[in-house]
């Protein structure tokens, strides 16, 4: 059995399944995460809030926080994750899995000690496109330049859609070193919770009537994430018996609460954690991310578990679960106009919407934690033929 080494920078929600998905599939791993972030309360400045998720993080999995050695210790910046034990851990291994992202310190003395030690290395990336949500011009003109560069250090790349396949494949990688994993949420735990829940009784607590269409936006509430444009497309769409919920916080709340005044069809309901979200989907009908900038989108996957059909920008990456018509609908992202007539059709027919509710359900048979670590368990295997 071969030894895998996963590095990650923290703990979060949408990767611990995975984790516990390669132990039930007999996997010999051991993670690593470069930070403790996210196991205790933290400021997400993105949110402006303090932050405590409320599931078990390292559970289900053997999992090491190591020592940060950065003189700058945090997310966002390349300095901010250093881990020296890394080099000897990659020695240790027979393969490596890295899912830091190159834009810190910690990826490159693992890559380089995967490289000194001959070891496998493979990295994920949930790119789709060569877009940056910080649209600096520099950056912009680099990476068509760099970027070849980078992906051609892994051996094998992990990517989570099918449009990052073309992604990669354009910057020069073979095809059979890029592997579609799919990026996806716990979906055994989504339907346990959400089969718990008495939709109706959540909807009186909201005060919503039973036979109302209910759209969510569960976001940080960024200029990226574009949730005024929703806002927006529901007031113009104006469908009688239909609600707007709000989940989650950010800088522009202040903003968006003024432009509902007035409007008690809307309800913002504050960041809610993981555990309070099943409840919100199922009695919910539709969620709407409307992103310029969303390599993925995990809140879609969470949604279409629980019930609700999808609509979303063509800038995210989870369009790739929305079959149009079907389970959702795709606009283009900011033609607020599109945005509106979608809402139109869909809010204005709750028994279409219901429908499309299930058929979202259905359509998360087929991507889940069991599709993404079967696929990464075959780069596995292709970077140990080739060594």
């Amino acid at each position: 059995m071969s030894q895998v080494l996963i590095i990650a920078s923290h703990p979060i929600p949408y990767i611990a399944p995975l984790f516990r998905e390669m132990v039930a599939q007999g996997w010999s791993l051991q993670v690593a995460y470069c930070s403790a972030e996210g196991l205790e309360a933290y400021q997400d400045q993105e949110f402006g809030e303090a932050i405590a998720w409320d599931l078990p993080l390292l559970a289900g999995y053997p999992a090491q926080i190591l020592t940060n050695q950065s003189p700058w210790p945090g997310l966002g910046r390349f300095w901010g994750l250093c881990n020296g034990q890394l080099w000897g851990m990659v020695a240790a291994a027979d393969v490596v899995i890295c899912y830091t992202g190159y834009v810190y310190a910690s990826f490159w003395i693992a890559a380089l000690s995967a490289k000194w030690h001959r070891k496998g290395f493979i990295f994920s990336t949930d790119a789709h496109s060569l877009a940056s949500r910080r649209t600096h011009p520099w950056k912009a003109k680099l990476k068509p330049w760099l970027l070849p560069w980078v992906y051609g250090v892994g051996d094998s790349i992990l990517v989570s859609t099918r449009l990052a396949v073309e992604m990669v494949a354009g910057l020069g990688i073979e095809r059979d070193r890029i592997f579609f994993t799919p990026s996806a949420a716990d979906n055994d735990w989504w339907l346990a919770q959400s089969a718990q829940v008495d939709g109706a009784a959540v909807r009186q607590a909201w005060g919503i009537p039973p036979d109302g269409a209910v759209v969510v936006f569960c976001a940080k509430f960024q200029p990226w994430k574009r949730p005024q444009d929703l806002l927006a497309a529901f007031q113009s769409a104006n469908v009688p018996n239909s609600y707007l919920l709000y989940i989650g916080n950010g800088p522009l709340r202040a903003e968006l609460v003024t432009l509902a005044q007035g409007d008690d069809r809307i309800r913002f309901l504050g960041f809610c954690n993981q555990s309070q979200l099943p409840a919100i989907y199922t009695a919910a009908d539709l969620i709407c991310l409307c992103s310029d900038y969303e390599p993925f989108g995990v809140v879609v996957n969470e949604a279409m578990l629980c019930g609700c059909g999808a609509v979303v920008s063509d800038r995210a990456g989870s369009q790739e679960l929305v079959e149009p018509g079907q389970t959702g609908a795709i606009y283009p992202c900011g033609d607020r106009a599109a945005l509106t007539a979608v809402l139109r059709d869909l809010l204005g027919d709750l028994p279409r919407l219901r429908q499309m509710g299930q058929a979202a359900r259905a359509r998360m048979a087929s991507w889940s934690p069991r599709e993404n670590v079967a696929a990464q368990g075959e780069a596995i295997a292709r970077v140990l033929q080739k060594s």
